[in-house]
Formats: structure tokens, C-alpha cells, sequence
């Protein structure tokens, strides 16, 4: 009898759903899924952070401060213009907000930013080291996120932040030293991705430091996975994460 070859990955995949269709979703509810899904992830630093998404209009959806990130839902999510001027919202903005107006001034092809302090990839920013790939889910954002060393206060300030803009040219992710990181993409989706896999690469860093020292995949082989997943997200965690967040409540993109 000749054997039957196995089905590639894609072809499998392809013949059934994978997991059930979500809602629709409008740009403010999805801005509120990326944040909760977030600070699940570890960025949960109190007040700290903000997640930007540009629109077709040329304004920006942002999350008001004063809300935690698991507490935010589509109907909080406030809208402003590219001087980091309210034109929407029943809530206030952070001053901080423009560390995310300067770096989509100099970057068309980011849609999101994403800044925050989370755990683990702030303790290597702390430590002005970026963290060695250990294994490939650290290794699905291509390339090693850019340490910006110069701490120069909170991002309130414009010349700062430009600064700051103006080292982030061609990056995917950064570490901002003593401070926390930033994540750029351009959807919500390869946002998240980005985010998920930077925090994973330095908790599992940080982790094997801790155990004496680890063992970093070879870089031609973290790059070439890289460059693959990087391009698309990693399929289907988007739809799938966003589900858990909807299941614990459905009312997140309600508003």
C-alpha cells in the first residue's frame, strides 16, 4: 500500500475554522481587547502605558489615564489629533502620550504603538542589556529590540520624545533604558504579537540568568523564524486571545 504523504501545516489549517468567528469589532473595541490582553501578559504597571492606534482620518484612538488596562472597555477608549488634542472621549489623556505623536510623526508605516512597563522587559531595560534568544518563541519577532540608553525623565516632552522618535527609525520593538518598552506595528494584531513575544524572550532571559546561565539559539536559525513569523503574527493567537478576554467579559467592546 502507498503511503499517504501528511498534509503541510497551511493545508490542514485550511480545512476547518480555527476556533469560532469573532464579533465584530470596531477600532475602539479592539484597542480595548489589545489592552486587556495585555495586561494579562504583564504590562501592568498600575497608570503607566498607553496604546495608540492611528485611523484612516489621521486621528488616534488612545486609552484615557486613570483606567487600569484590564478595566478598559471600547466605551472609554478616547480619540485625539495628532497634537495630542481630545476630539473624543467622556475621560482624560495622559501628558505621556507623546512619546506615541512623535513616533508616528516619523514612522507612516506604524498604525500602533504600544508603551508600557512591563516586568521582565523592564528589568532588562533597567539593566541597559538587551536579552539573548533562548528559545523560538522568543525568536518570533525578527531582530533584537533597540536599546535607547539615555534617560532623559517622563515623555512629556516634545524634544524628548523626538529624540527618542528619531532611534526608533526602523524598529519593531525598543527597550527604553530605565524606564520601561515600546512596541510599533502596523495592526493591533502584529502589535500584540510583538508584545507577547518581547515580554517572553526576557522573562525566559531573566529566568535562566537566575539558574546560572542558558544556552541562545543559534542566530541563523532565530532569524529565519523570525522573518517568517514577524511577517503575519503568529496565526490565530490574535482571534484567540481576544476570545478568553471576551469570555471573562463580554462587555469590553460594548460603547
Amino acid at each position: 500500500m502507498q503511503e499517504r504523504a501528511l498534509p503541510r501545516p497551511a493545508e490542514h489549517l485550511g480545512r476547518n475554522p480555527v476556533g469560532p468567528a469573532l464579533p465584530d469589532l470596531s477600532p475602539a473595541a479592539e484597542l480595548a481587547l489589545l489592552a486587556r490582553m495585555l495586561h494579562r501578559e504583564g504590562y501592568d504597571d498600575h497608570l503607566a502605558g498607553h496604546i495608540t492606534s492611528k485611523q484612516p482620518d489621521g486621528t488616534y484612538l488612545v486609552n484615557p489615564y486613570g483606567l487600569t488596562w484590564d478595566e478598559i472597555t471600547a466605551a472609554d477608549v478616547m480619540r485625539i489629533d495628532p497634537d495630542g488634542v481630545t476630539i473624543e472621549g467622556r475621560w482624560t489623556v495622559s501628558p505621556a502620550v507623546t512619546l506615541h505623536l512623535a513616533i508616528h510623526e516619523v514612522r507612516d508605516d506604524v498604525s500602533v504603538v504600544v508603551h508600557n512597563h512591563p516586568v521582565y522587559g523592564t528589568l532588562w531595560a533597567d539593566a541597559h542589556r538587551v536579552p539573548p534568544i533562548h528559545d523560538q518563541t522568543g525568536s518570533y519577532v525578527l531582530g533584537d529590540p533597540t536599546l535607547y540608553a539615555d534617560y532623559e525623565g517622563i515623555v512629556v516632552d516634545w524634544d524628548v520624545c523626538r529624540r527618542i522618535a528619531a532611534k526608533l527609525l526602523d524598529a519593531r520593538c525598543a527597550l527604553l533604558a530605565n524606564h520601561g518598552v515600546v512596541v510599533m506595528a502596523p495592526s493591533i494584531a502584529l502589535a500584540h504579537h510583538r508584545a507577547v513575544t518581547l515580554e517572553w524572550r526576557c522573562r525566559q532571559a531573566w529566568r535562566l540568568e537566575a539558574m546560572g546561565g542558558g544556552v541562545p539559539m543559534p542566530p541563523d536559525e532565530a532569524a529565519e523564524l523570525g522573518a517568517i513569523m514577524d511577517q503575519m503574527a503568529f496565526p490565530h493567537l490574535w482571534e484567540s486571545m481576544a476570545r478568553r478576554e471576551l469570555r471573562r467579559d463580554p462587555t469590553i467592546i460594548e460603547g
